[in-house]
């Protein structure tokens, strides 16, 4: 935790509200999002129990499982997701516009610049919590692989016609949500933990009611007793006035309402199988359908706070403008939305179980690379951002009080301008330390040269983006007088070591894939044998 965040937490419990962490939104949010606030049973996590889904804020669309151990109802229950959910996705994936890609040439070897069609926009899922996120890579995980009854009608349980390509697109929203500035899938308390700090804990804040206590607490309340009221409140049935964001339920919830209305309906259900004529059966279906829909209401009970608490959130957020480079992210969203469509479309196979070792490596590259873009970039559109990377040394700001001009030592001199900043700033520079700024959303580059008075005054020689003329062009070098910010991080990432084809995997690291063996069990000895 950075110094600055530090003392807005401080500063939040100083006051009892919630302190600004950034002064632009730094993700991006759709203007149709598909909100899903989902429940699952205690002591099984692949168990759903119900779930609020939708793009309507008035008008959520209910999923209830009323026993979540009878794998024809958890079907049924992930049928009827995929039947909001994918619809939902093919809206976007059919309106495309003309894109250029950069593609290496297989015949030259040559990178060329190839139209291709890209997704004009994309689907977000929201979840309420971090372990929203992780729920939906379950069940991505354990639907992908289902065999249908057309695919296997030997199958034992099989699945639903459109819950493997669920699966599928759960899981390429899960993976994206590793990818840092993802806006794919979203978190809600990671996105408001973001632009909030609160007088609590990083995972007191994965508790939604809490952290939007802290951030808009009610009339006559701090964030902390706000905030300790929504997480311990509950009614005259010992019920939680505002239940947890899921996928957990309360213990409360589960022994007192839960158990006894799953009962009566396994009850109901045997009642009815065993009805021996039409009119015992149709009263039967009666006390069935009531049974059902006590369940229903009681998922409806448990998940309409948290829908309407995510939606508060939204508001929020849209109230803050958009970073700079956010929609830059956002269209990355985009081609990896598009290139995961035109996968399905050409027929290939789900996501393998385990990555081989190439694109296990891609993977964390790319995260790692992402990482730290995510960090440059929220800086340089955030003022806020930066003062904490300006409290730790990685930049600095002040203001030019000489400029000199100076040509470098070649055969065809080129301008090498040595520009002296004065700055209260204390940045860790060393001899030929390179420090960048932004200028028309490029970075320029720039040398440590040397410092006067104990570091108050620095002097930069400033490397390029001047120009191919002997002058440099207007513009492109700071004027005396001129309020300037360098940072001692590149804003520009480079990429890594270009890895092999899966193909060429090395023996060091499992082989080319398909050619791993299972090991055998031990033949059994007669030491074996008693």
């Amino acid at each position: 935790m950075s110094l600055i965040s530090t003392l807005a937490r401080l500063e939040a419990v100083s006051t009892g509200r919630a302190q600004p962490a950034a002064t632009v939104r730094h993700r991006h949010l759709g203007d149709r999002p598909l909100v899903f606030v989902p429940l699952i049973t205690a002591g099984e996590a692949g168990a759903p129990l119900g779930a609020l889904v939708g793009t309507d804020r008035d008008a959520p669309r209910l999923l209830a499982v009323p026993q979540p151990r009878d794998r024809d109802l958890r079907f049924a229950f992930l049928a009827e997701l995929a039947d909001v959910v994918l619809p939902y996705v093919d809206a976007y994936a059919e309106v495309v516009e003309a894109a250029e890609r950069t593609e290496t040439d297989p015949e030259s070897g040559k990178r060329v610049k190839v139209e291709v069609e890209l997704c004009a926009d994309a689907p977000q899922l929201i979840v309420p919590s971090r372990a929203g996120i992780d729920l939906v890579r379950l069940l991505g995980r354990s639907t992908r692989f289902r065999r249908t009854a057309e695919q296997d009608p030997e199958a034992p349980y099989p699945a639903p016609p459109r819950v493997p390509l669920l699966g599928r697109w759960l899981t390429h929203f899960g993976e994206r949500a590793r990818v840092p500035g993802s806006s794919l899938l979203l978190a809600m308390t990671d996105v408001l933990g973001r632009h909030w700090a609160t007088g609590q804990s990083t995972l007191e804040d994965q508790h939604l009611g809490a952290l939007l206590a802290w951030i808009d607490p009610p009339e006559g309340l701090s964030g902390a007793e706000a905030a300790l009221r929504a997480e311990l409140e509950r009614d005259d049935r010992g019920q939680l006035t505002c239940p947890p964001a899921g996928p957990a339920t309360d213990p409360a919830f589960d022994n007192k309402l839960l158990a006894p209305a799953i009962e009566r309906y396994d009850r109901a259900r045997t009642a009815h199988a065993v009805a021996e004529d039409g009119l015992e059966a149709d009263d039967r279906l009666g006390s069935l359908t009531a049974a059902e829909r006590e369940i229903r209401d009681l998922v409806l009970s448990r998940t309409r706070p948290t829908w309407d608490a995510i939606w508060r959130g939204l508001d929020l957020l849209r109230e803050l403008p958009a970073g700079a480079h956010t929609e830059e992210r956002w269209t990355r969203d985009r081609w990896s939305f598009t290139g995961h469509r035109d996968r399905v479309l050409a027929g290939e196979p789900p996501q393998p179980r385990r990555d081989d070792a190439v694109t296990a490596a891609n993977k964390l590259a790319t995260r790692e690379r992402e990482q730290a873009r995510l960090e440059a970039q929220e800086a340089l559109d955030d003022p806020l951002v930066m003062a904490g990377r300006r409290l730790s040394g990685e930049a600095f700001a002040g203001e030019v009080t000489d400029v000199v001009m100076a040509y470098s030592e070649s055969k065809r001199p080129s301008p090498r301008p040595l520009v002296t900043v004065r700055t209260d700033d204390r940045p860790h520079l060393g001899e030929r330390t390179k420090v960048y700024r932004s200028l028309g959303g490029k970075p320029q580059s720039a040398e440590f040269v040397g410092d006067e008075e104990d570091g108050a005054y620095v002097v930069l020689r400033v490397l390029d983006k001047m120009g191919r003329g002997k002058e440099p062009e207007p513009g492109s070098v700071p004027e005396k007088g001129d309020r300037i910010c360098f940072t001692l991080f590149e804003h520009e990432q480079r990429g890594g070591a270009k890895l092999p084809d899966p193909e060429e995997t090395p023996w060091t690291h499992g082989g080319p894939p398909g050619e791993l063996t299972l090991e055998t069990a031990d033949p059994v000895t007669e030491e074996d044998v008693l």
